[in-house]
């Protein structure tokens, strides 16, 4: 309320004060955001001073295209730029990164279908009419719940997820925007026989040893990752070793040279899932850089070291100790 001596003004002349428009005015008064100081004895609006105070920091919180009811939040706090403001600021920057890579998206697209040949643009139209934009990983999650053991825990199959489902770049090469709508086709296309491949160690080793399968594969990954991204052969040495170990304890059995070749020998009667992960690294390379390394990757350069490692006919310790002893050489 106003004191007696404070001036009021009426609707038109508080507009004119903020440069704004007496619907304007009309408008947030209605909403409840302006209140009113007093009435007319015509039942016409008044306001204080403090009205234009207040309009003036309405419309500069318009201008931020804040919506109402956070303005409403706002103008309620104690301190009209304390943390409901702070607040507002931060969901709205969320939403405009969010906005902002939709329309990244949306460019990279046009570019891909504008550059491409005449022939190839109505297929390209058909993969990117089933992605959202931004595109979502919701489809290649479900295909790995799908495939990894029944019943594994939540924290290991999201462990698991996090390494194996790429996110979409903020700012995507067209590249990255086909690779990643085929994986989506991929991944949304029916099995021929209803499921996915299921590796045999899923049905061998059960909920319980996938779980130290898939904590042990991500630590073997982790630790050949850095060779994949110097181009270094695969070699026996701590990557694999860890590799081995991940299925040994899986399988109940001990790393030992009887256990190594018939590890070979199952992983390579295992179904491959090569395309999904040559897509990957193409959704997480930027052009003209060196891959990136996958979940996929890195298994195919430990496959390979286990084979010269096999092939070495050294003990797993005195293979890693070699090797060591090359590296600082």
């Amino acid at each position: 309320m106003s004191t007696s001596h404070e001036p009021l003004w009426s609707i038109g002349e508080l507009a004119e004060r903020a440069g704004a428009t007496v619907k304007t005015v009309r408008f947030y008064s209605d909403h409840g955001l302006l209140p009113e100081a007093a009435r007319s004895s015509g039942g016409h609006r008044r306001y204080s001073p403090q009205a234009l105070t207040r309009l003036q920091l309405i419309r500069s919180l318009r201008t931020l295209d804040l919506p109402l009811p956070e303005i409403r939040r706002i103008l309620e706090d104690e301190d009209a730029t304390g943390p409901a403001l702070e607040n507002a600021l931060d969901i709205r920057l969320r939403e405009l990164g969010s906005e902002l890579k939709a329309l990244r998206w949306r460019e990279a697209a046009l570019e891909l279908v504008r550059d491409c040949p005449p022939a190839q643009r109505a297929g390209r139209l058909r993969l990117l009419s089933a992605l959202d934009t931004p595109p979502s990983t919701a489809p290649l999650a479900r295909f790995w719940r799908t495939w990894l053991p029944p019943r594994m825990p939540r924290p290991a199959t999201s462990a698991f997820l996090e390494a194996a489902v790429p996110q979409p770049p903020d700012e995507p090469h067209p590249s990255q925007v086909l690779a990643f709508a085929r994986l989506n086709a991929m991944m949304t296309a029916p099995c021929s026989d209803g499921r996915p491949p299921q590796p045999d160690v899923h049905r061998v080793a059960g909920a319980r040893g996938a779980v130290l399968l898939y904590a042990g594969l991500l630590e073997a990954f982790e630790l050949a990752a850095p060779h994949l991204r110097r181009a270094h052969d695969p070699h026996p040495g701590e990557a694999l070793d860890a590799y081995v170990a991940a299925y040994a304890s899986a399988y109940g059995s001990r790393d030992t040279h009887e256990f190594r070749r018939s590890l070979a020998a199952r992983l390579a009667a295992e179904p491959r899932l090569d395309p999904y992960w040559e897509l990957a690294a193409v959704v997480l390379t930027p052009p003209g850089s060196r891959p990136q390394p996958t979940p996929g990757s890195a298994d195919n350069w430990l496959r390979t070291a286990l084979q010269f490692d096999n092939a070495s006919g050294l003990s797993p310790d005195i293979a890693s100790e070699s090797h060591g002893k090359a590296n600082n050489e």
